[in-house]
C-alpha cells in the first residue's frame, strides 16, 4: 500500500538495504534537526527533501513514516527508554536522544523488522554520528528496550542461539 505523499507516480521504490540505512540516516537528521529547532514537522520534512541529493535512492516511504512517527509520538517513546537511562532525557546529547527515539519508535511500530536488525542499524547510526562510545550506551538502552517491548521475538531468539 503506497502513500501518494511518498511516492511519486511511476517512480522506482528502492527497498534494498542501502536505501532503507539512507532512510534511517536522513530521519536522523530530521529528527536531530526538530530537536534542536523546534520546526514543525512538516518544516523539517521539506528541509531534508530539498538538502538531499539522490532523493531517488532513499526508501522514501520509510524515511517518512520513521521521521513522522518519532515527531508524532516522542513522548510516548520516550517514556518508554527513559526507565532504561541512568540520567535525565535532557542530559543526552541530542545524537543519542534522535537515535534511541528512532529505535525506540521501530521496536514498537515496525515489527516487520527484528529487533536485531533494528538495534545494529541505530548503532551503525551512533558510530557514524555519535560521540565515541555512544553506541555502546544506545545498544544498551535499545537491547533493555527490546527485551521489554518484543519480549516473544527476544526470547525466541535466545533459544535459537541456545
Amino acid at each position: 500500500m503506497s502513500d501518494p505523499t511518498t511516492a511519486a507516480a511511476g517512480t522506482p521504490h528502492p527497498t534494498g538495504k542501502m536505501a532503507r540505512r539512507r532512510a534511517r540516516e536522513l530521519a536522523l537528521q530530521g529528527v536531530y534537526q526538530w530537536l534542536l529547532s523546534g520546526n514543525s514537522m512538516t518544516s523539517v520534512q521539506r528541509h531534508i527533501e530539498a538538502e538531499t541529493e539522490d532523493l531517488d535512492k532513499v526508501d522514501r516511504e520509510l524515511f517518512v513514516s520513521l521521521l513522522r512517527g518519532v515527531l508524532e509520538n516522542a513522548d510516548d517513546l520516550r517514556a518508554a527508554f527513559s526507565p532504561l537511562i541512568h540520567r535525565p532525557v535532557a542530559e543526552l546529547s541530542p545524537i543519542e536522544h534522535a537515535i534511541l527515539l528512532l529505535g525506540a519508535h521501530e521496536l514498537r511500530h515496525n515489527l516487520e523488522t527484528p529487533y536485531r536488525v533494528v538495534i545494529n542499524e541505530a548503532i551503525e547510526l551512533a558510530k557514524g554520528y555519535g560521540g565515541t562510545d555512544g553506541h555502546k550506551f544506545v545498544n544498551g538502552v535499545l537491547d533493555r528496550l527490546a527485551a521489554n517491548l518484543r519480549a516473544v521475538e527476544v526470547e525466541a531468539a535466545r533459544k535459537a542461539r541456545g
